[in-house]
């Protein structure tokens, strides 16, 4: 295919994939069960941090999740005491467990109370064509409190090499607004031409078998050769083109 006809083949793939019909078998249902904004934002940050393996098992254990915090995610971060802390003990998914959901919580509690919110945290770092710095800062921000060691490899730091797919998801959800229905932009202070594509071992398929991407782990320095191509299709909405890569390769097999 000519770039042309790539360019044009993908967004045909984004209008197939960027439906309602896409929600019901995504995590991102999970923050369109709330209205206020804290709540969303809480609950999509959750859901997307233990968004890896099975989906079904993402969606229902994030359903656990919230079920443990009341459903009602922002009130539990800022009004828990240690006895409601204490029986979110029992979660786990896959390596997240109980420990690192309570620091967690306790985590979000001082970015609310002490950073302005999670929103607040991720824009002040932002740059023109990248959210990677930004993420990385957050992570700061995010363990600068007492916490375990080990809950520290649940928030990816792109500064790492790492590519932070489940953040770059995550940012997708909050921030972009296109009409469809399926993000929930209800970030403002970002832009979508900062995000980038949540790179996984599907989508890296994809894009390797369409030439999209050359490297063959799927780490920091794949995403930013991915990023390059996705910007030269879509300067202001490159991440857009996650549904067409991902819907390629879960949907179709591609």
């Amino acid at each position: 295919m000519t770039t042309t006809e790539l360019k044009d083949f993908l967004d045909d793939k984004v209008l197939q994939y960027n439906t309602l019909d896409f929600i019901e078998s995504d995590p991102v249902q999970i923050p369109h069960l709330y209205s206020q904004k804290e709540d969303v934002e809480i609950a999509g940050f959750l859901s997307a941090t233990i968004a890896w393996g099975n989906r079904k098992m993402i969606i229902q254990n994030s359903h656990r999740m919230l079920d443990l915090m009341g459903n009602a995610p922002y009130d539990f971060v800022m009004s828990h005491n240690p006895a409601d802390l204490e029986r979110l003990h029992t979660f786990v998914h896959r390596t997240f467990n109980g420990q690192d959901f309570i620091g967690f919580i306790q985590s979000l509690q001082n970015i609310y109370s002490q950073h302005g919110g999670l929103e607040t945290v991720f824009a002040k770092n932002q740059e023109p064509h990248s959210m990677q710095n930004s993420i990385s800062e957050f992570k700061k921000i995010f363990f600068s409190i007492p916490h375990l060691a080990r809950t520290q490899k649940h928030v990816s730091d792109p500064l790492n090499n790492s590519a932070a797919k489940r953040i770059n998801m995550y940012l997708r959800w909050m921030v972009r607004n296109d009409k469809t229905g399926v993000d929930l932009g209800i970030w403002k202070n970002i832009s979508t031409a900062s995000l980038s594509c949540p790179l996984d071992v599907h989508s890296g398929n994809v894009a390797r078998k369409l030439g999209l991407l050359t490297r063959k782990q799927n780490d920091g320095k794949a995403l930013a050769e991915l990023d390059a191509k996705l910007r030269e299709f879509d300067a202001q909405d490159p991440v857009k083109y996650d549904f067409a890569l991902f819907g390629l390769g879960v949907f179709e097999g591609f």
